[in-house]
């Protein structure tokens, strides 16, 4: 069901208006408000899903309406209905945020598909914000120690400026998780994150995977491609395993950090990029530089800000809020109720050595939902967590 608010203060196009929309959908429940004073505080104590706006009314016109609508739920599609004199305003309207203007007297079609237009939109806006909760969820960092809430204030103060930043730690630690937590507290977080996992892709592709290929550029290349970094453009690039990055990328990236522009592989011409670069690597960089392996200039650039993720060893007081956390999720994953762990089981857990880190504790925890007891014990730690 679909709540439609009118806000006009002449009865009978109120009740005109009501009557047209009703008949329309079954599915649409249209309320009114005689001014826009009335109006606001409908939108104020209720839920809308689209608000059909008057622009001249006694006490509160609908330029103000609007202004004062769009502060308080954003979200909300608001249509302007115009006089003839009112045409200037309602474009007016238009740069304020409004979805669109209807002109009196209402064109019956164009009335309609309007409210259809604004109605999906609005739909898709939920959908979307949804999704992002639900992104945003599988990206959250659990835990209280100290190190854990060192690494979040960092990610407050770094996530809102231009820095480049390098993540470093073991693998499993979580480094991925920093680099979304980044992105999404960023002015960046409406244009797309883009991951690239230097590790998996073999050194001869890297290049074009990283900044696309024209055609006939290599015998595979049967069609103009464009590369990541494109991809990335207005959002971020995370470079993941950057420490297997091949020599010869190394020098493409620094390019693009020091310039902002890339040439597709086999192409003269530059393209213009505005991305911002997030790293992580599991190796010692100043190890690489020393033995060559790594540009010791692409290093300075990327580790404007350094970001380092703690062993699950050197947080232990975070695998209790780990092990209900991932209880939870994986409960969800398989359609069945949330396990509990007896306390000695977690005291237990706590003292393993998680050489694979929280990658490691994420499968345990899921190896003991599914074969330990309906409380999961002390003695199903020992059977089936063991190394």
């Amino acid at each position: 069901m679909s709540r439609i608010l009118i806000i006009e203060d002449e009865a009978s196009i109120r009740r005109v208006l009501s009557k047209i929309i009703s008949e329309e959908n079954d599915q649409y429940i249209v309320e009114d408000a005689e001014d826009g004073v009335a109006g606001l505080e409908k939108i104020k104590n209720n839920e809308y899903d689209l608000v059909l706006c008057d622009i001249k009314m006694p006490k509160m016109d609908g330029v103000e309406v609007l202004e004062a609508a769009r502060a308080l739920k954003p979200e909300i599609p608001i249509v302007m209905i115009s006089g003839h004199g009112d045409m200037e305003t309602a474009i007016q309207t238009m740069r304020m945020g409004a979805f669109d203007y209807i002109s009196k007297p209402p064109d019956l079609n164009r009335l309609l598909n309007t409210i259809r237009h604004a109605l999906d939109r609005k739909q898709l806006a939920t959908e979307n914000r949804i999704l992002k909760k639900k992104v945003s969820k599988n990206y959250e960092m659990i835990g209280q120690s100290d190190a854990i809430n060192h690494i979040k204030e960092m990610i407050e103060k770094v996530a809102m400026t231009e820095a480049r930043v390098l993540i470093t730690g073991p693998n499993g630690t979580g480094k991925e998780l920093v680099a979304h937590q980044l992105h999404e507290k960023s002015d960046r977080a409406g244009a797309p994150m883009i991951e690239v996992n230097c590790a998996a892709i073999p050194s001869e592709l890297i290049e074009s995977e990283l900044f696309g290929h024209v055609k006939g550029a290599f015998t595979s290349a049967v069609k103009d491609r464009a590369g990541k970094f494109e991809a990335a453009h207005k959002g971020t690039i995370f470079l993941d395993e950057i420490g297997d990055m091949s020599l010869s990328a190394q020098a493409k990236v620094l390019r693009v950090l020091q310039e902002s522009v890339i040439s597709r592989v086999g192409a003269e011409k530059e393209i213009k990029v505005d991305v911002r670069v997030v790293a992580a690597t599991n190796k010692d960089l100043t190890v690489e530089i020393a033995e060559g392996r790594f540009r010791e200039d692409l290093y300075h650039r990327l580790a404007v800000i350094l970001i380092k993720v703690p062993a699950l060893n050197d947080r232990r007081e975070d695998i209790p809020l780990l092990i209900c956390h991932f209880a939870e999720k994986i409960a969800g994953e398989h359609g069945s109720t949330c396990k509990k762990f007896s306390d000695e089981a977690i005291e237990l857990l706590k003292q393993y050595d998680w050489t694979g880190n929280i990658r490691e504790l994420r499968n345990v925890v899921e190896r003991l939902i599914i074969l330990g007891e309906p409380q999961v014990t002390e003695n199903d730690v020992k059977l089936f967590a063991s190394k």
